[in-house]
């Protein structure tokens, strides 16, 4: 955010899918003030590129940098840029629907989730504080809350047409392709498409889950026949009850609990 008050437009993050979340956030604070006060920003102004040195790395894997550093770093030197999606994700205040009155705005460069995902998330974030590393993080939380789920009830609206009313145990929406140390839950999302796509797991069977999961990591789990989803614009998670607000994750980042919108932006950001 400092940076770009002084001027700065092109980024380099150093780090995983958590990096690139904290300076997205920074640019997009950034320009969201300058607006506020009437100045003329825009997204496409800016550049962001990545040298990953995180534990996940999943937005490089729908991008195509190259995890070694040296080849990454090779890809700045090309000065070669393409576009990519940004979304905005508001957490709605619960006392203020259907009004849909905003409490906390953050910004999507890949993949967000509610429910399962976002617990999956919050049990991994914590590992990491205590030093732990590496995919297998992901996939042991995955199993320990796919063991202790608890579904809870929903509706979801996709450009204003609802698509889902009833209990499920996880959504993912998702302008790329990867989360999660490598599984793909939007395993068919383009990046610049300008749409989200949105995978909701309704409320299956323990057995099921078991013979679906590994779907998960081999880029076929949009096949799985009882999952909705959908592509569009804009969507709101809607809670049946406040019993039933499940945290919300963005890039991996838990922000607070539903009910939440997420819109893809009109302008796109070069990477």
């Amino acid at each position: 955010y400092a940076a770009c008050g002084r001027g700065y437009r092109r980024f380099i993050a150093v780090g995983g899918d958590g990096t690139i979340h904290d300076v997205l956030e920074g640019i997009m604070r950034f320009i969201d003030e300058r607006r506020l006060e009437g100045e003329v920003v825009s997204l496409s102004d800016f550049s962001l590129a990545v040298i990953p040195v995180g534990s996940g790395n999943d937005w490089i894997k729908t991008v195509g940098v190259p995890k070694d550093i040296v080849k990454a770093a090779s890809l700045l030197s090309s000065g070669v840029l393409r576009k990519q999606d940004v979304v905005r994700v508001s957490i709605l205040d619960p006392s203020a629907l259907p009004e849909q009155k905003t409490r906390k705005i953050s910004y999507m460069a890949n993949v967000g989730g509610v429910g399962l995902d976002a617990r999956v998330c919050e049990i991994v974030n914590r590992k990491k504080e205590q030093g732990f590393r590496g995919k297998q993080l992901y996939v042991s939380a995955l199993l320990y809350c796919i063991k202790h789920r608890v579904p809870v009830h929903a509706s979801v609206l996709c450009d204003g047409v609802e698509v889902f009313r009833r209990k499920y145990l996880s959504m993912a929406f998702g302008i790329g392709k990867y989360s999660g140390g490598g599984m793909r839950q939007t395993s068919q999302a383009l990046i610049d498409d300008g749409l989200l796509d949105v995978t909701i797991i309704p409320d299956i069977p323990l057995w099921q889950i078991a013979k679906e999961a590994p779907r998960l990591f081999t880029g076929t789990f949009h096949k799985v026949s009882v999952l909705t989803q959908t592509r569009c614009r804009s969507v709101v998670i809607l809670p049946g009850s406040n019993s039933d607000a499940e945290p919300v994750e963005v890039d991996g980042e838990v922000i607070g609990r539903a009910p939440v919108r997420m819109e893809v932006l009109e302008d796109q950001l070069n990477i």
